[in-house]
């Protein structure tokens, strides 16, 4: 039993913490930050002022993790972000693909408890900066609410993955809210108003079919007049979550300070919608739903933007700028909504695409007046314009990923994240990165320490591919469709396939190539073809005698004709993918971005990915087989398709595939890094939304590594990760290794992107 009284006021308990790194704000930014800087060497303390992780992503709110892949409705091919948001993605995937919101709770509590080097502060939140001098923060006090324990936590480096900026703010971190004007930034995509022009906040619900009439009566608080919200006719008893995104507002509000007063409101909109539908008689097969969840908490989409020593812009984005400082990528659309939200009488974004990805520089993770601060998830230094692409979850958490990595940087040469672009490391940052699982568009590794380097890299076999089988039922030309094909620099081959009809028709086919290296889309035209198509089976070949310059992927296009049907083939091949010219109103493709004139923006098609079981390739034949998938890809320095597909891919007829890694003397290795194809291109949103399978088709399965001696060292059953790191408690001695996969699937051969070997 415990008593107590006393004449004095009384204080919390407080708990003192030291660490490397202080990591504030617990959604998906901050954890793939955490756990990126523990799994390399740093003391980190975690604060988050929830009850879970995930931010935007938990159970709280809702959102689905999006990035560059932008749901498979832009032109940016095998663009799934790498790293630690890539592991819980496809971590995810394997143990959720249903989507549930709980079950992804669950793994980011997963993966953030499982490193040592975490402390994990939950429903606490930072309320204090304390600083050592003007330019440099020393500790922050922060209270949790559960325990009544105030803590004071310091460290020589901080990062801000708060979403609003917090240890920024408080700080005196040089921030902006609002767009700029057109002017400061040459922006023609920038809005007319410098404030009033932010995005809002949305609020979700989830429906639940009870099988049996359900009544619904609304709280006093709900909207009685649905017809205010001037689309309210797009309401329906099918959508719930996050497909309602477009129940947004506060955009003209002060979306920090007024956050309470935004959610108010989207709770009035949320409970007058549901009203609506249960009670309007307009949907009578909502009868039997009930109203299963509804948001404590709104998602937010903008407050603060800090100032780095470089501001994203939107021509970074549109013309895919390099940067020497490059650490990570973008690519979603630039994606700005109206301020008004939900109340708007216009379309709820307006979404407009870039060519490709787009590099995003280390100079904009971190603060330009605050010396050890560093930047991560939505509120790093970019312009209003630019934010609208770079603010989303997938790309906010890759870049967290880069800004963990320079505190392991800066805590190992003991200086500030501006000096390692100052006095020469980023080298060294990018290098760490990639070795990390981090793709950098167009930076190649040249990882010293990589042993790989030094071996003869031979394999059992390899893939000349001389064509894709026709196995499968022809399909009719209802859209358009592209082969995307990986060749070397001179010569193109020549293609054939064959083409079905009932009836005298025209097909009209081209080859096409893209104008910006590293970009899938596919605008300039090499070859055109018309063929004359009679009843019954056609052999089409498509011989151009054109050449390419260097090695790329080129688009054998066959133009949308019913008419015609073509033959598809079941082999899904690690780099090669077939694209298809349609539409995705989700993100705003209509076939054609048709941009007007003066707002900085490009115009071009749009030829996406399909997903699976639909997305089969066109079954072609080549005159010369393809040789793009030898052995030695895989230290070659890139770890997924770029211009080529970057693998090491085994003849499909070879029945135990095999790759050796042969050295001149024994080494002792330590460490072995091996990179596996899961499926680049599948965006793997995390929630709401199912997906056709839990592994991914392209992934080996299985594998076992021999030594010298023909002595098993590893064997790994059941993988289904993109990246497997194998540390050896004893170093194993030995001149060679050899790596026996099996193949995913009959229909799949097996593959390797990448291996990397230790000492």
């Amino acid at each position: 039993m415990i008593r107590s009284e006393s004449a004095d006021k009384r204080t919390f308990p407080l708990v003192k913490l030291k660490a490397d790194l202080i990591v504030t704000g617990g959604g998906l930014s901050g954890v793939c930050c955490a756990v990126t800087a523990a799994r390399h060497g740093l003391q980190v303390v975690l604060v988050q002022d929830r009850s879970v992780l995930g931010g935007n992503a938990s159970s709280e709110i809702r959102l689905w993790i999006l990035g560059a892949t932008s749901h498979m409705g832009n032109n940016n091919r095998w663009a799934r972000e790498g790293g630690i948001v890539d592991e819980i993605l496809v971590e995810n995937m394997y143990r959720n693909p249903e989507g549930n919101p709980v079950i992804l709770d669950a793994i980011l509590l997963d993966k953030v408890t499982s490193e040592p080097s975490i402390t994990l502060l939950l429903n606490t939140a930072v309320y204090h900066v304390e600083k050592q001098d003007s330019t440099t923060i020393s500790s922050l006090k922060a209270y949790c609410s559960q325990n009544q324990t105030e803590y004071d936590l310091t460290a020589p480096l901080f990062c801000d993955a708060s979403g609003d900026g917090v240890v920024g703010f408080l700080s005196g971190a040089a921030f902006r809210m609002g767009a700029e004007p057109k002017e400061e930034f040459n922006e023609l995509f920038a809005p007319t108003k410098t404030y009033g022009e932010l995005l809002g906040h949305s609020l979700y619900f989830y429906s639940k079919d009870t099988g049996k009439p359900v009544n619904f009566i609304p709280p006093s608080f709900a909207l009685n007049d649905i017809t205010q919200i001037p689309r309210f006719r797009s309401f329906n008893s099918q959508e719930y979550g996050c497909k309602l995104w477009w129940i947004e507002y506060g955009g003209r509000m002060d979306t920090v300070h007024d956050t309470e007063k935004i959610k108010w409101e989207l709770w009035k909109i949320v409970y007058g919608v549901w009203n609506y539908i249960k009670n309007s008689g307009n949907f009578p097969e909502a009868d039997t739903l009930t109203l299963e969840w509804v948001g404590m908490i709104p998602g937010k989409r903008e407050s603060r933007r800090f100032e780095g020593d470089y501001i994203l812009k939107q021509q970074d984005v549109v013309e895919q700028r390099l940067h020497d400082d490059a650490v990570a990528f973008g690519g979603w659309s630039l994606d700005l909504h109206p301020s008004d939200g939900i109340y708007t009488s216009g379309p709820g974004c307006n979404q407009w695409h870039s060519k490709g990805i787009y590099q995003i520089p280390f100079r904009s993770l971190y603060s330009r007046n605050i010396h050890n601060l560093l930047l991560a998830g939505r509120i790093i230094s970019a312009s209003h314009v630019a934010f609208g692409s770079s603010r989303v979850m997938a790309t906010s958490a890759y870049v967290s990923q880069a800004s963990a990595m320079a505190a392991v940087l800066c805590t190992s040469l003991g200086c500030t994240p501006a000096s390692l672009y100052n006095n020469g490391s980023i080298p060294k940052l990018q290098q760490l990165l990639l070795r990390s699982g981090q793709y950098i568009p167009g930076v190649l590794s040249k990882d010293e320490e990589d042993i790989v380097q030094q071996a003869a890299i031979t394999a059992s076999s390899e893939l000349l591919l001389s064509g894709l089988e026709e196995d499968r039922t022809p399909l009719p030309l209802d859209v358009s469709v592209a082969q995307m094909i990986p060749v070397n620099a001179g010569k193109l081959p020549a293609f054939q396939l064959h083409a079905y009809s009932d009836e005298t028709t025209t097909l009209h086919a081209e080859i096409r190539t893209c104008s910006r290296t590293g970009s899938y889309t596919p605008d300039t035209s090499i070859a055109a073809f018309e063929f004359a198509i009679q009843p019954g089976r056609n052999c089409i070949q498509l011989i151009s005698g054109a050449t390419v310059e260097q090695t790329q992927y080129v688009f054998v296009m066959l133009h949308k004709n019913p008419l015609v049907k073509i033959s598809r083939s079941d082999k899904r091949i690690t780099g090669i993918l077939s694209v298809f010219n349609t539409v995705n109103p989700a993100v705003s493709n209509y076939g054609k971005q048709e941009a007007p004139d003066g707002i900085g923006i490009d115009s071009f098609e749009f030829w996406c990915a399909q997903r699976r079981p639909a997305g089969q390739n066109i079954a072609l034949r080549f005159d010369t087989p393809l040789q793009s998938f030898g052995p030695a890809n895989i230290g070659n320095g890139f770890a997924r398709p770029t211009t080529q597909p970057n693998a090491w891919v085994a003849d499909p007829n070879d029945t135990d595939p095999t790759l050796t890694l042969t050295w001149k003397a024994p080494k002792h290795i330590k460490k072995l890094i091996l990179s596996f194809d899961t499926d680049f291109d599948h965006p793997m949103e995390s929630v709401l939304m199912s997906h056709p399978e839990n592994v991914m088709p392209f992934c080996v399965r299985n594998y076992a590594i021999f030594d010298e001696n023909g002595r098993k060292v590893y064997e790994k059953k059941d993988n289904y990760q993109t990246r497997n790191e194998i540390d050896f408690p004893d170093a194993i001695v030995t001149s060679s290794l050899t790596i026996k996969t099996t193949h995913p699937s009959a229909s799949t051969p097996a593959a390797i992107f990448e291996i990397r070997c230790f000492e």
